[in-house]
């Protein structure tokens, strides 16, 4: 597994996740738990669909 998310696009991941799973806990929506993606995807620093686009905002190349 590459990296494939990087630098400001895995902070905000990462914030949006918080931002999500915590208003969830906090009485939300049950939607609201989609923060989870985000939040494990800008962590772990891999997006599944980004291979599947062709797409990486990683700045290490190949």
């Amino acid at each position: 597994m590459k990296f494939n998310v990087g630098g400001i696009d895995r902070v905000l991941r990462i914030v949006v996740g918080l931002a999500l799973v915590g208003w969830a806990l906090m009485g939300g929506p049950v939607w609201a738990w989609i923060g989870v993606v985000p939040l494990a995807t800008g962590v772990v620093g891999f997006c599944p669909l980004y291979p599947l686009l062709g797409f990486s905002t990683c700045p290490i190349k190949k």
